[in-house]
């Protein structure tokens, strides 16, 4: 199996306020609000990638109050201190101020009171304003935090997009893992990372990436390194694709077992997400470009529910359950050739 004895790069134990405003000032259209300033504190770090919004901790329940998300205050927070009026809300918000809350995003272009902003600029507690709806703007935020602490490792191998379907070429070195994925850039497909792959975890999903040193280019035996950028254009990279097959390469070995059918699919399991496997041996003549881009289309085709190996063994039970007595199992596809001689 490829990729044993995996190891984990350990995920970061925290990021910065100032790294996701500076990350996202412009997506989220993030500014001040008026009780921050501008040299805000950046010792104020992120450490769940978790959001909170503050409702029973306004109305002054902080038991189980998940100070250590970010804070996001939205029309419904904001109605209710509104509703039950700034004063009765100030010392609440008050006690949220003495936990170490690393930021407040006010969403939908809501401010704070006054009485409020003087608190949280007393406690040094960052707030930041942006007129993006609140669902929107914790599914943004969310999926940024997921990916800076998301679980990553690193593999040796070629990652190419073949038809869209991310493909991880592995196998031992000096196989041939570069040469398939050269071939497939000249058939118009398109590489993501060669020799060292940045594998990350997110969402329950597999992204390959390359490195900030190899991308887009790639080193060919007795050739040396080329830039494919350089030399293809920008159609043949990309810097991140999903893992959905692993193609593993091997020497022919007589003694080896060698699926036929399709039927007995292998998987393998790397951070914890089974990636379908497909073990091809090499031999003299064999086009790996060619069965790659047929694993690639196989693969598009399982997606949207055909299965060939299945359709086929479902075809031979049907004729032998079907089979008369005195007549052959195996017959012509066409009866009648209609004068077809040439």
């Amino acid at each position: 199996m490829p990729f044993k004895n995996i190891k984990a790069v350990p995920r970061k134990e925290n990021i910065s306020v100032s790294f996701l405003v500076e990350q996202l000032r412009t997506k989220l259209k993030l500014d001040i609000h008026p009780c921050t300033s501008e040299s805000f504190s950046t010792e104020r770090k992120i450490t769940d990638t978790d959001l909170h919004r503050p409702g029973l901790a306004l109305a002054g329940y902080v038991d189980l109050f998940s100070h250590q998300r970010i804070q996001v205050i939205g029309n419904s927070e904001r109605k209710y201190i509104d509703h039950i009026g700034e004063d009765v809300c100030l010392r609440a918000f008050l006690e949220i101020t003495k936990f170490p809350v690393p930021v407040i995003f006010l969403t939908d272009n809501n401010s704070l009171p006054d009485s409020f902003q003087q608190i949280a600029e007393k406690a040094g507690l960052p707030v930041f304003q942006t007129p993006m709806e609140t669902t929107r703007f914790m599914f943004l935020v969310r999926d940024f935090l997921e990916d800076q602490f998301a679980v990553q490792t690193m593999v040796h191998g070629s990652m190419v997009d073949v038809y869209g379907v991310g493909i991880l070429i592995s196998g031992k070195s000096g196989i041939g893992k570069s040469e398939v994925a050269l071939d497939l850039v000249e058939r118009g497909h398109r590489v993501v990372s060669d020799d060292v792959i940045i594998l990350t975890k997110k969402s329950n999903v597999l992204i390959a990436s390359p490195t900030e040193i190899n991308k887009h280019f790639m080193e060919i035996r007795g050739l040396g390194i080329v830039d494919l950028m350089s030399m293809f254009g920008i159609r043949a990279i990309r810097y991140q694709k999903r893992v959905e097959v692993i193609l593993e390469l091997s020497l022919w070995d007589e003694s080896q077992h060698v699926d036929r059918t399709g039927l007995n699919r292998q998987r393998t399991s790397v951070l914890g997400i089974d990636i379908p496997t497909i073990n091809l041996p090499i031999t003299p003549g064999k086009n790996i470009t060619v069965i790659a881009e047929v694993i690639a289309m196989n693969h598009l085709l399982l997606h949207y529910g055909y299965d060939a190996a299945e359709a086929f063994q479902k075809k031979i039970q049907e004729r032998i359950s079907d089979k008369k007595p005195g007549s052959p199992v195996i017959q012509r596809a066409v009866e009648y050739f209609e004068g077809d001689l040439e």
